[in-house]
């Protein structure tokens, strides 16, 4: 191969991308609490400690390891978040991502009972300290699988939002909770987006928003095999004039978010078929992926790569 050649293979692992994350993985194996705490203490964006919990997420083997902490720094805002998104990420495991009808009795009362064990660290949390913005974020999910309706997902967005106006991983969340399929309306979703985008500082992360709403429209017809919504001019250009005022703004600050930034402009695109529109994302991009979107349509790595591949070669 040559020298100039793209890679081979997708990284999907947010550790090898971004090696600072790696050492908070390995406090994290090494029951290290205090590097676990300082680690999150020296990031001074909220988006980059977004993505930095989601790191802890995804390690189950911690939630022993988080509780005990928690139990020896009963007043740590850190430690019991952390613990609670673990319960969070257990219900949302024992849950599935299947649709409502696909998923039995026993595994709601399961969800649900993990995601209550997780609101009550998380109010106790939000009532001490109005402003953590982990723990709101962290509630916005609850919420969603609890079911308590927009009008509380909502309030405790406008909560997180008075102090974090533009939480990109906040905003995605709420916006999930505004489609159709968690009983919302498209109305509602592409208002909420096209909002984020319109009052958000030049360079910021929510253009991802548009990209991200716009897919989620395409994936209720793509669910009949036969979706062109994305091949649309209209959407393309949509898609486009968001990436102008975010991820290619001069003043776009890339901090942790901004390989899921990429990868959702380049995943809207490419499914679209607007191949070399897609083209400069997955150049940022080189191998570093993200599960979503590229799970919507099959094996991930399959898809990143032969879309990355029919990309590269058009623009």
């Amino acid at each position: 191969m040559s020298p100039s050649a793209p890679p081979i293979r997708a990284q999907f692992n947010l550790c090898v991308s971004i090696p600072s994350l790696a050492d908070l993985r390995a406090a994290l194996l090494a029951g290290d609490w205090g590097t676990v705490e300082d680690y999150f203490d020296f990031l001074d964006d909220e988006d980059d400690r977004a993505v930095a919990a989601g790191v802890v997420d995804s390690i189950s083997s911690t939630t022993r390891f988080l509780e005990q902490a928690a139990a020896r720094h009963p007043r740590s805002a850190l430690a019991r978040t952390l613990v609670a998104r673990q319960y969070i990420t257990t219900g949302w495991d024992i849950r599935s991502a299947y649709t409502a009808e696909h998923v039995s009795r026993d595994q709601f009362q399961q969800f649900h009972a993990w995601l209550r064990r997780a609101e009550q660290l998380l109010i106790d949390v939000c009532a001490e300290h109005p402003a953590y913005a982990p723990a709101w974020a962290a509630r916005l999910t609850t919420a969603r699988g609890l079911q308590l309706g927009q009008s509380e997902v909502r309030r405790r967005y406008d909560r997180l939002a008075e102090h974090h106006p533009h939480h990109i991983s906040a905003q995605s969340s709420m916006l999930q909770k505004l489609c159709p399929k968690w009983g919302g309306s498209w109305e509602e979703a592409f208002g909420f987006a096209r909002a984020c985008l319109e009052s958000a500082p030049p360079g910021s992360h929510a253009g991802r928003l548009i990209a991200a709403v716009h897919l989620e429209r395409w994936l209720e017809d793509a669910d009949e095999g036969h979706s062109t919504y994305l091949r649309s001019p209209e959407v393309r250009d949509e898609i486009l004039a968001a990436a102008a005022r975010s991820v290619r703004h001069p003043d776009y600050r890339p901090g942790f978010q901004w390989i899921t930034d990429h990868n959702e402009f380049a995943g809207a695109l490419s499914l679209g078929g607007h191949h070399r529109e897609a083209a400069p994302f997955f150049r940022t991009l080189g191998d570093r992926a993200t599960e979503s979107p590229w799970n919507y349509v099959g094996d991930k790595e399959v898809q990143f790569l032969k879309h990355r591949k029919t990309a590269l070669a058009k623009g």
